[in-house]
């Protein structure tokens, strides 16, 4: 049994007053992160010399902010803590160069979210109660039985619905030993090809891809028209002025390809996850090939592919349940796993692409390329681990 920290999302179903007081919680956190980075900003402008303000002072000028705003008082105040945080650990990473300069944030923005450390409390099955909101009604709430909350965080995105997604702290239990070990390479038309000859389809959602694609296309029609008819009416109007958000057709169509884009990739992550927990469930050792993925993106007939097959997600989930479940998860080396001979270690040289079976010149043995690499992907593993 181990103790781990997971994520749990689940779907919010607020009222009318619950959604305005969920925006004006939004906006709240968006107004502290743009007025402490304007301070931060304007600090360095009259001093360059000047030692950046860290998370604790910028805790300490929240009270005279809110007395100046008395509508940051409608906040969580730990949520605000929490701007601070990510505002410090923004500027943390631009010092060590590990990120761009901290941007200011926008009402218009897609996405809008705020981050609490407060109680949240299950109430029922479908129900939580929330600081500052109080009882909201929720999806299944069966995954917090017996988990700790220990913060979450509130969001809108663009396809119009609300999301709760949690950080609980839970126990899960070793799954049984299987004493399987099993080698997987990773493809294209097929996710992945174990060693023992299966082969995992990869995820398809036609369908979906085809409506995506079509209003994408009506959305960039509709807003480039919305663009032109909006300058015409300011040109000709002098007293009343329009906004490109006046214009409700394109938003419209904003919405429907995002949800088609979002339908695409939960379907994605739900195949991924059947797939990683079947084969945690049957094998204690799994082998994998460290692919360089954002090398491969290079190449534009393949990028889409590659996209769509979601290797690093696939290998993120199977890292994770493993260390949970007690299984092992060993990563090698790509190279020549294509090019041996499973059976005699004779290497053959570099084949392209399109041969997908060959025959091995030393000893005369008929490989499928994909299952070849495989059983060559488990052999490296197993010497790794003696």
């Amino acid at each position: 049994m181990t103790t781990v920290v997971k994520g749990v999302k689940l779907r919010l179903y607020p009222n009318q007053a619950q959604i305005d007081q969920l925006w004006q919680l939004f906006g709240n956190d968006r107004f502290v992160w743009n007025q402490m980075l304007a301070m931060a900003n304007k600090r360095y402008e009259n001093n360059p010399k000047s030692h950046f303000i860290g998370e604790y002072d910028m805790n300490y000028l929240l009270k005279p902010l809110k007395q100046e705003y008395p509508f940051l008082k409608s906040s969580d105040s730990t949520s605000l803590f929490v701007v601070n945080r990510n505002l410090a650990l923004a500027f943390k990473n631009l010092f060590q160069h590990q990120g761009g300069h901290p941007r200011f944030k926008s009402r218009h923005s897609a996405k809008q979210a705020y981050t609490g450390q407060s109680i949240c409390v299950v109430e029922a099955k479908r129900r939580l109660r929330l600081t500052k909101l109080g009882s909201i009604r929720t999806s299944k709430t069966n995954q917090l039985t017996d988990a700790k909350i220990k913060r979450y965080t509130v969001s809108h995105d663009a396809t119009g619905h609300y999301y709760l997604s949690l950080q609980v702290e839970t126990e899960v239990h070793d799954l049984p030993k299987t004493h399987q070990r099993v080698g997987l390479d990773m493809g294209i038309t097929n996710l992945a090809i174990d060693s023992n000859g299966v082969k995992y389809g990869t995820f398809k959602a036609k369908w979906f891809e085809k409506q995506a694609t079509c209003w994408q296309s009506k959305f960039s029609r509709r807003k480039r028209q919305a663009t032109v008819a909006m300058r015409q009416w300011n040109h000709h109007h002098k007293l009343s002025k329009l906004e490109l958000n006046d214009y409700q057709n394109w938003q419209r169509a904003k919405m429907t390809k995002a949800r088609y884009q979002a339908k695409i990739a939960n379907q994605r992550k739900d195949y991924l996850h059947k797939l990683t927990t079947d084969l945690v469930r049957n094998y204690d050792v799994i082998v994998i090939e460290d692919l360089k993925t954002k090398n491969l993106m290079h190449n534009h007939h393949l990028a889409k592919s590659i996209a769509n097959a979601s290797w690093y997600q696939f290998r993120t989930m199977l890292e994770y349940k493993c260390e949970w479940y007690g299984k092992q998860l060993v990563v090698v080396s790509a190279k020549n796993t294509s090019r041996i001979c499973s059976a005699c270690g004779h290497n053959d040289g570099a084949k392209t692409l399109d041969i997908r079976k060959w025959t091995c010149s030393e000893c005369r043995t008929h490989h499928d390329r994909d299952i070849n690499a495989a059983v060559n992907i488990l052999n490296c593993g197993l010497k790794a681990i003696g």
